[in-house]
This record gives structure tokens, C-alpha cells and sequence, in this order.
């Protein structure tokens, strides 16, 4: 991208974002169909902050060519309820799954298409950090299918163990007060002390 080509889509990106505090949703809208993926995803913040984005746009966003915009689509998706992640849960860039499954988490109630990915996920994905993301959802949805990845999680890396003792609050029994009682002498710190506040 040259310099030139450069200032217009800063340009045009700032048009778009002032829409979105203006009440100017045609002008935001517009934002959509812009070549660059910085300016779509720009539109569809804006859109969603006027409270004018039509579920069919935010749906169409998720096939963007663009991950950034994906990952933006994802993360919006967060504030409607009755939108599947489905298709962003499966997608082939791992940010994207990460941010979608979070939002999964922001919904509390998924269907079960979405709850059964998100155990996939949470066990079995290369990236720590959508395996984190998935276990955090499962721990914010509270359904007792996805306790089993939880449990999973409390033997996998630091950071994912940690994320996994937090997710277990929801629930009870045998093996919830076993991998508690096995993460207060946890040997990272950060992982005893997610087991200390739940254990008090």
C-alpha cells in the first residue's frame, strides 16, 4: 500500500468512524463495501453502535476475505443473542476462533451445535489460547456437558489451568473439589490463587 493509498483509507476509515457518532448510519453503511478490510471493520463497529446493524450484515461479515474483519464480526456478535458463531468457531485463522469463542461465553445459552464445538475446542485445538477461550465460555454458559473439557483444562499450560479453575465456579461434586484441591498446590502461583478465591 502506498503512502497515498494509505492517507485515503485512513481517510475514509475516519468517515465512517464519525458516522457512527453522528447518526449517520447510511454513511457507515456504506463502510461495508469498502476495499479495505480496516474500513469494513470500522463500519461494523459503527453500525452496531447506532443500534442499526442488521443481523443479515453481521452474518454476511463472518464470510469476510479479511480475518480482521472476521475477528471484528466475532466480537460483535457478542451483543446478539441469537446469532450462531458457528461458522467463526471453524474458522481457519485461530484469532478469530479465539475471539468467537469468547463471545459464545458473552451469549450464556448457545445451541448445541455451538456447546458441542466449544468442547472441541477446548480440548483439542493447537492454539492455547482458543483452548482458553473455549473453556471460559463453557465455565460462563455453566452447562454440565462442557465439564469434562473444563476438567481437562485444569492439567494443560499455566495460563489455560488458570482459566480452567476459574471456569469450574459454576459447578459442584467429586471431581470439581478434586482438581480444586489439586490446583491449590498447583505449581504456578496464579493457578493456586484462582483455587484459593474459589475455595474460601
Amino acid at each position: 500500500m502506498t503512502l497515498a493509498s494509505h492517507t485515503l483509507t485512513a481517510q475514509r476509515r475516519r468517515i465512517v468512524a464519525l458516522a457512527g457518532h453522528t447518526g449517520d448510519p447510511d454513511t457507515a453503511r456504506a463502510g461495508l463495501l469498502d476495499p479495505e478490510p480496516a474500513v469494513r471493520g470500522t463500519a461494523l463497529g459503527a453500525l452496531h453502535r447506532l443500534g442499526a446493524l442488521r443481523v443479515d450484515e453481521l452474518r454476511a461479515t463472518f464470510h469476510d476475505e479479511a480475518a480482521t474483519v472476521r475477528r471484528r464480526a466475532a466480537e460483535v456478535a457478542a451483543n446478539y443473542p441469537s446469532v450462531s458463531l458457528i461458522e467463526l468457531l471453524d474458522d481457519t485463522d485461530s484469532t478469530v476462533v479465539e475471539v468467537a469463542a469468547w463471545s459464545c461465553g458473552e451469549h450464556e445459552v448457545v445451541p448445541d451445535d455451538v456447546l458441542a464445538k466449544l468442547i472441541a475446542l477446548a480440548a483439542t485445538h493447537d492454539d492455547a489460547l482458543v483452548r482458553e477461550a473455549s473453556i471460559a465460555a463453557l465455565g460462563a454458559i455453566g452447562d454440565g456437558r462442557g465439564l469434562p473439557a473444563i476438567l481437562a483444562g485444569c492439567a494443560d499450560k499455566p495460563a489455560v489451568r488458570r482459566r480452567a479453575v476459574l471456569a469450574l465456579a459454576p459447578f459442584d461434586g467429586a471431581e470439581v473439589e478434586a482438581a480444586l484441591e489439586a490446583a491449590l498446590v498447583d505449581r504456578d502461583w496464579q493457578v493456586r490463587q484462582a483455587a484459593e478465591d474459589l475455595t474460601r
